[in-house]
């Protein structure tokens, strides 16, 4: 799919038509990448869309992408170090992110998009989203504490037609989540979804032509899918 012809110049590749879309995922040392090649792989399916997805470490590679993916698991500064750790790497996606190019986060790669993360001491993030990842302290209606890591099956809750990726998805559909820690201090217009876990939880946020989620597509069966079909079709 082509990008807007007003987002196209020297810093953002030209997809031939007709070409398979290039989808790097890039890789900090973190995450289960395997299950997200597969799941992209199912999506192009989904969407209809011929789909050339890769692992990558190789900032040249993240240049010539037509998308990007930073899934991530574990805790941010670890995800933070693995991609400081990849010469050139942050630069290329500053850049992307600056061009145009469509950026999904997922998971801990969400959490690093934001400003910092308090996991571990202070970490600085991306900073591409207002806020900081905080420890959750989830509290029942008995104002009893809940479990953590939130583990598990919760909905998404968002206003009908919130954005294109959650296109074909219905409010209180479900996703997979597994954190302890949540964006807070966030901008609500860089919020798009949230879930409940004691209160709201930032579940998917964006602007502009990047967005992250909070929870696993590759783990949320058909929700995921359709946001991974989505995101290969969105031309912010």
């Amino acid at each position: 799919m082509s990008a807007p012809e007003s987002r196209e110049g020297p810093d953002r590749p030209r997809q031939a038509p007709g070409a398979p879309v290039r989808v790097a995922v890039v890789d900090p040392g973190s995450g289960n990448l395997a299950s997200v090649l597969r799941a992209l792989d199912r999506a192009s399916a989904m969407a209809g869309i011929p789909v050339a997805a890769a692992i990558t470490r190789d900032a040249t590679e993240a240049a010539a992408a037509d998308r990007l993916v930073l899934p991530g698991q574990g805790a941010f500064a670890a995800c933070m170090r693995g991609l400081l750790a990849l010469p050139g790497m942050v630069e290329t996606l500053n850049a992307r992110v600056a061009a145009g190019t469509p950026l999904l986060g997922i998971c801990v790669g969400m959490q690093i998009m934001a400003e910092r993360g308090l996991e571990h001491g202070t970490t600085p993030g991306l900073g591409w989203i207002q806020g900081e990842m905080a420890p959750m302290d989830p509290k029942g209606p008995d104002g009893a504490g809940l479990p953590l890591p939130q583990m598990g099956w919760n909905t998404l809750d968002f206003p009908a037609g919130a954005h294109p990726l959650l296109a074909g998805i219905a409010p209180g559909e479900h996703a997979y989540f597994v954190h302890s820690y949540a964006l807070r201090a966030y901008r609500p217009d860089q919020v798009l979804a949230t879930t409940d876990y004691g209160g709201p939880v930032a579940a998917i946020v964006g602007r502009g032509n990047i967005a992250g989620t909070q929870f696993h597509v590759e783990k949320s069966a058909s929700v995921g899918l359709r946001i991974l079909a989505n995101f290969l079709r969105w031309t912010p």
